[in-house]
């Protein structure tokens, strides 16, 4: 049997969705965020020591990474669903999407969230001009900038086909789904690129996402 470690408002809501799309019975082991510093609990490193989710354990075999994993359960238990034909252009988008979801896309997004948090964050008020001056100049001068390139790269790409990977549904549409849903909720991504909200708006009306979050409680990141 499949266990989902299961972090609220996490990256391990793609696992839950995409074990609801393939259709493979899953449990799951729950954790919550500290609510200060919205870290994970530390009880999740004895499942990894890193500590972080998404994780599944499946038989002796335990695996971190949100793209390790869908790898792992599309070639696994997929059957030919959710990823192209080996030796197609198709997938070799494919594999290059499920990489750049987190190596490309999600490092700016990151920064935004730590930066926004350092302009909030309690200090000394003779500290907090600085901080926020220094906050300010990174997001506009770097981070914003990085943000919006990203955003109009995969509002391109959308144009060339239905799906990230094709005119096929696949896993990389899944492995997407948690930066492009960070954005709209702290990146800028809103009506002005009508492809990625159409995008969002497809992957919440498919039954199994919304099946996942029946099943994985409290996903609040873009409210």
């Amino acid at each position: 049997m499949i266990t989902v470690h299961h972090l609220n408002n996490s990256r391990s809501q793609r696992v839950l969705w995409l074990l609801e799309e393939l259709g493979l019975p899953y449990e799951i082991t729950r954790y919550e965020r500290d609510r200060k510093t919205m870290l994970a609990p530390a009880s999740l490193r004895g499942v990894h020591p890193l500590g972080k989710s998404p994780v599944i354990t499946d038989g002796d075999l335990t695996l971190a990474e949100s793209g390790a994993i869908v790898d792992y359960l599309i070639e696994r238990y997929g059957a030919g669903r959710l990823a192209p034909a080996a030796g197609t252009p198709e997938r070799l988008r494919y594999s290059y999407w499920l990489h750049y979801a987190e190596g490309s896309a999600m490092p700016p997004l990151l920064l935004k969230l730590v930066f926004d948090k350092i302009e909030t964050a309690p200090m000394p008020f003779f500290v907090k001009p600085i901080a926020r001056a220094i906050s300010g100049k990174a997001k506009s001068g770097f981070i914003e900038p990085q943000i919006r390139q990203h955003l109009d790269y995969l509002e391109g790409e959308l144009g060339k086909s239905a799906w990230f990977a094709g005119d096929e549904f696949s896993g990389a549409d899944i492995q997407l789904s948690f930066p492009l849903e960070a954005a709209a909720a702290r990146g800028g991504l809103n009506a002005s690129r009508p492809r990625l909200m159409n995008f969002l708006q497809r992957i919440h009306a498919r039954p199994a996402y919304q099946r996942a979050i029946e099943r994985g409680g409290e996903y609040n990141i873009m409210t």
